[in-house]
């Protein structure tokens, strides 16, 4: 195996780990607004992700900085074209966080649900665009010869793409949901689950159609196979809802997250943007990748710390394990 096909699986890996991750954030914070019932259910909610949602993140800039050095001509095509909907995520990122860190400083009730309100919008956006972005990447854009993005931001809203977010924010609004029902105890809880149910019926829908249609775009046996298990997962998760194994609900949620997002790169390889006016000019892992030497050394660098950050990540979700409800929210919150 060639290093640039090497770090393309790893970057693929990045991004899956960071959708497995971040799903359920995003879905716990549009969850704020369509579960929880008043502030202190919000809170609960929040405080679910609180220990672990800026880590969940540190995947985003690995596969941000990973796809930069690996695939510095893929980074270029991708960040410049896509600018206008990267850039609105990058925005939501920000008030996000700052929206988790600064909700809790006032005890004023406006103030308050003014960040809650932030919480949920920069949740939603985020995402439904990262759909539309990887559907479009997938799909393939307008690239000239010269690897440069030649179509407009209306481009990048096509019916395809506009599928592939709403199947993403009902995705992970669901991983949220079995999320919130693994971590909650009480009346949310209950109803963590019921609303389980409904996005997860919404989401098999939409995901039937939008990896089909993948699948009839471009597909091989390998990205088949990847669909097969993303529908087959999303069905136990459902499944498993209806038994009350919260558990095993989010282990196949995270599943199907994990195999959908497969079956993208899977569908996607050799290329990593494909051009929609020349086959010739998209880019490929040959042709955007960095030399030889650069994915040597990073190959080391790989192997010495992603160990140890996995460890880590891994110990802090060990010590927030347990559940909580609104008898652990403080009366004065």
């Amino acid at each position: 195996m060639h290093l640039h096909d090497l770090w393309f699986i790893l970057i693929a890996v990045l991004w899956i780990g960071y959708f497995f991750l971040e799903g359920f954030d995003f879905g716990i914070g549009v969850l704020t607004r369509t579960l929880a019932r008043n502030t202190t259910e919000r809170r609960v909610l929040i405080n679910t992700i609180g220990p672990v949602w800026d880590g969940n993140e540190v995947w985003l800039l690995t596969a941000g900085g990973a796809t930069f050095a690996a695939f510095p001509d893929w980074y270029a095509t991708l960040f410049s074209g896509f600018y206008i909907p990267l850039l609105a995520i990058l925005v939501c990122l920000i008030v996000r966080g700052v929206a988790f860190e600064y909700r809790a400083k006032r005890d004023d009730e406006r103030w308050q649900r003014n960040w809650e309100t932030a919480i949920f919008w920069t949740s939603l956006l985020p995402a439904f665009l990262w759909g539309v972005a990887f559907a479009n990447i997938v799909h393939g854009v307008d690239i000239d010869q010269d690897k440069n993005y030649v179509g407009t931001f209306w481009d990048l809203l096509n019916p395809y793409a506009i599928l592939g977010g709403l199947t993403t924010l009902a995705l992970f609004t669901f991983h949220g949901a079995l999320f919130a029902a693994l971590k909650t105890v009480g009346d949310i809880r209950e109803r963590a689950r019921a609303q389980a149910l409904v996005l997860g019926a919404v989401t098999a829908v939409l995901a039937l159609v939008f990896l089909i249609w993948t699948q009839a775009h471009g597909g091989n046996g390998w990205s088949l196979a990847a669909t097969v298990v993303a529908v087959l997962a999303l069905l136990g998760a459902l499944a498993a809802n209806q038994l009350a194994r919260e558990g095993w609900a989010f282990v196949l949620s995270g599943l199907t997250v994990v195999a959908a997002v497969a079956m993208l790169f899977l569908a996607l390889f050799p290329d990593v943007m494909p051009s929609t006016l020349n086959p010739d000019w998209s880019l490929t892992v040959t042709n955007a990748a960095s030399s030889a030497y650069t994915l040597k050394v990073m190959s080391i660098v790989a192997a010495v710390f992603t160990p140890i950050v996995l460890l880590y990540q891994g110990w802090t979700y060990w010590v927030f394990r347990k559940r909580i409800g609104v008898q652990h929210i403080p009366s004065a919150h």
